[in-house]
C-alpha cells in the first residue's frame, strides 16, 4: 500500500513539473559557427536528454568491444571450471559405486581441468589410495598441505598413509604438526595423546589433554585427566611420595569412582598418618563403586589395628553397600581373624551358585577351620565350574592389577567386567562338555554333620554310574528318551565381528531343502477337474 502511495505521489510531481514548463514558454537560443538555433525550452531539454542517452549508448558499445577479450576468456574460464566441476562429481560418484577405472578417469580430467583445485586433489588422492597407489595419495596429500584450505584434509590423509605402512614416527610428526595447526582437531589430539600414553610420558600425556581441552566435554575431560593422573601418581609412588600424593588426590577429585586413584590416595594418606582423610575417601569410593582393592586399603587404613578391628571395619563398610563385594570383604577379614562362622554367614546368601572366588574362600574356610580335604576338593571343584568373576579386562585381555593404557594403546581402556561376558558366555571357559544328567548330585551344603562325619573323605566330583547300574535303573533312562535335553552349547560361541565376511561359505554350504518333483502332465490336467 505505501509502494503504490509512492508512485503515485512521484507520477503527481512529474506531472506537475512538465504543467509548471507547459505554463512558462520561453525560447532557447544558441549561436555557434555562425549558426544560430533557436527553439523552446521544452524542446531544449528534451534534445538534451536524447543526446545524453546516444551518449550512454555509444559508451557501452564502445566498452563492450573494449572488454571483449577478457569477457570470451571468462566464458571460457567458466566452461572449463563446470567441466572441471562435473569430472570432480563424476570421480566421487564412481569411488562411492567402487568402478575404479571410471574414477581414475575422472582425476586424470579433474587434475587437467582444474589443477590445485581442492575437490580435484582430494579425488586424485581418494582414486589413488582405492587403487592401491600409496605414493600417489602422498602426493596429493602434501599437494594439499601446501594450501591453507586443505592443509587439515591433507595432514590427515598423510596420517593415514603412515598407519598403514606402520610408520609411528611419521605418524606421531603429523598428528602433532595438525594439532599445532589446529588444537581443536580431536583426531590429531587424540593421535597425540596416544602416543604419549604408549611411551608412558604421562607429563606430555597431560600436555596433550589440555591443548585438545576445547574438542572434548567436561565429563570425558575430568575421566581422562584423572586417569592420567593416577597413572603419573603410579609413576612417582616410589621415588616423590609428596608429588604422587598430590596428583592421586585431585584425581580422586576429577573422579570419585575412579577405583586405582582411590585405592592409592587411601594407602597414602594412611602412610601420611591421615587416618580419618582416607577413611572418609575410601568409604565415599566404596558406595560409588564397589571393589575388592578399595576393600584392601581400608581394611589397612590402620596397620596397627588387630584382626578382629579389621573385621569390625570390613562389616561397617558392607553395610554401606550390601553385595557380593561386601560380603567377599568380610569374609576375608572374618578368615584372617579366625571368625569361620562370620565367615560361613557372610557367604551363606552366595553358596547356591557360587562364583569363582566364592568357592575358592570356602576351600580356604574348611581348610583353616577343619582340615577337611574331601571338601576343599570339591569347594575348588566347583570354583573350576563356577561363573567367572570380574577383573580387569581390556581388548580381550586380562591383567591382574589396572593399567592406564590397553595393548591397543586406548586410554583408560581396562573395566572391571567379567571376561568375555560381551560374547554372551554364560559358563566358565574351562567347563568341560557333558551331557545333562537325570539325577543331577545335591548340593554339598545341603548335607547333614553326621553323613559328612562318616565319609572324612568325600569324591570331588560326582561320579558317573556304570553300565550295571544303568541298567537297574531302566525308569531313568526311559525318561531321558522322552524328555530330549537340549544340545550343549559350545563354550565360546563362534561370533563374527563387524568387519569379518565369515568363514568361506563355500567350504559347509548351508543345507538346502529338496523340492518335491514336479507332477507329471497326466496329474496336472485331472487338477483342472478337481
Amino acid at each position: 500500500m505505501i509502494r503504490v502511495v509512492l508512485f503515485l505521489i512521484s507520477v503527481a510531481l512529474i506531472a506537475a513539473g512538465f504543467a509548471w514548463f507547459a505554463d512558462r514558454p520561453g525560447s532557447v537560443a544558441i549561436t555557434w559557427l555562425g549558426y544560430r538555433i533557436e527553439t523552446s525550452v521544452t524542446l531544449a531539454v528534451v534534445a538534451l536528454l536524447v543526446l545524453i542517452a546516444v551518449a550512454i549508448l555509444l559508451w557501452s558499445i564502445v566498452r563492450g568491444i573494449l572488454r571483449s577479450p577478457e569477457q570470451v576468456s571468462l566464458f571460457f574460464r567458466h566452461r572449463r571450471a563446470m567441466r572441471g566441476y562435473l569430472a570432480v562429481s563424476r570421480g566421487l560418484i564412481a569411488i562411492g559405486a567402487g568402478d575404479l577405472a571410471l574414477a581414475r578417469k575422472s582425476a586424470d580430467e579433474a587434475a587437467r581441468l582444474s589443477p590445485g583445485d581442492p575437490l580435484a586433489l582430494l579425488l586424485t588422492a581418494q582414486s589413488a589410495q582405492m587403487a592401491g597407489d600409496r605414493a600417489g595419495a602422498e602426493r596429493a596429500f602434501r599437494a594439499m598441505t601446501r594450501r591453507e584450505e586443505t592443509k587439515l584434509l591433507g595432514l590427515r590423509g598423510l596420517y593415514i598413509e603412515a598407519q598403514r605402512r606402520n610408520d609411528p614416527q611419521a605418524a606421531r610428526l603429523v598428528a602433532e604438526q595438525a594439532a599445532r595447526a589446529a588444537p581443536e582437531i580431536g583426531w590429531a589430539g587424540e593421535a597425540v595423546l596416544d602416543d604419549r600414553c604408549a611411551a608412558a610420558d604421562w607429563a606430555g600425556a597431560l600436555i596433550a589433554l589440555d591443548r585438545m581441552k576445547g574438542a572434548l566435554d567436561k565429563a570425558s575431560y575430568r575421566r581422562k585427566r584423572a586417569v592420567l593422573l593416577t597413572a603419573r601418581a603410579l609413576a612417582l609412588v616410589e621415588t616423590d611420595r609428596d608429588t604422587s600424593l598430590a596428583l592421586v588426590l585431585e584425581a580422586v577429585k576429577l573422579a570419585p569412582d575412579l577405583v586405582p586413584a582411590a585405592a592409592l590416595a587411601g594407602r597414602r594418606l594412611a602412610e601420611a598418618g591421615d587416618v580419618r582423610k582416607a577413611r572418609r575417601m575410601l568409604e565415599g569410593a566404596w558406595t560409588l563403586n564397589p571393589h575388592p582393592d578399595i576393600a584392601e586399603a581400608y581394611a589397612h587404613v590402620r596397620l596397627a589395628d588387630s584382626a578382629r578391628e579389621r573385621l569390625a571395619r570390613m562389616q561397617k563398610l558392607a553395610d554401606m553397600m550390601p553385595g557380593l563385594e561386601g560380603a567377599l570383604a568380610v569374609a576375608r577379614a572374618a578368615l584372617d581373624a579366625r571368625a569361620f562362622a562370620t565367615a560361613r554367614a557372610a557367604l551363606a546368601p552366595y553358596l547356591a551358585a557360587p562364583t569363582g572366588r566364592v568357592a575358592t574362600l570356602m576351600a580356604e574356610i574348611e581348610q583353616t577351620e577343619h582340615g577337611d580335604e574331601g571338601r576343599v576338593r570339591e569347594w575348588l571343584a566347583r570354583a573350576m565350574r563356577a561363573a567367572g568373576d570380574p577383573a580387569w579386562t581390556a581388548d580381550g585381555v586380562v591383567s591382574d592389577r589396572w593399567l592406564p593404557v590397553s595393548p591397543s594403546g586406548r586410554l583408560d581402556g581396562y573395566q572391571w567386567k567379567v571376561p568375555l561376558a560381551e560374547i554372551g558366555i554364560r559358563r566358565p571357559a574351562l567347563q568341560a562338555l557333558e551331557a545333562p544328567r537325570a539325577e543331577p548330585a545335591q548340593p554339598v551344603e545341603e548335607a547333614k554333620p553326621e553323613e559328612t562325619a562318616a565319609a572324612p573323605e568325600p569324591p570331588a566330583e560326582p561320579v558317573p554310574e556304570s553300565k550295571s547300574e544303568a541298567a537297574e535303573r531302566p525308569s531313568a533312562k526311559a525318561a531321558e528318551k522322552t524328555a530330549r535335553p537340549k544340545p550343549v552349547e559350545p563354550v565360546i560361541p563362534l561370533v563374527h565381528a563387524p568387519d569379518d565376511p565369515g568363514p568361506d561359505s563355500r567350504l559347509e554350504p548351508d543345507p538346502v531343502p529338496e523340492a518335491s518333483p514336479p507332477p507329471d502332465a497326466w496329474e496336472r490336467i485331472r487338477q483342472l477337474f478337481r
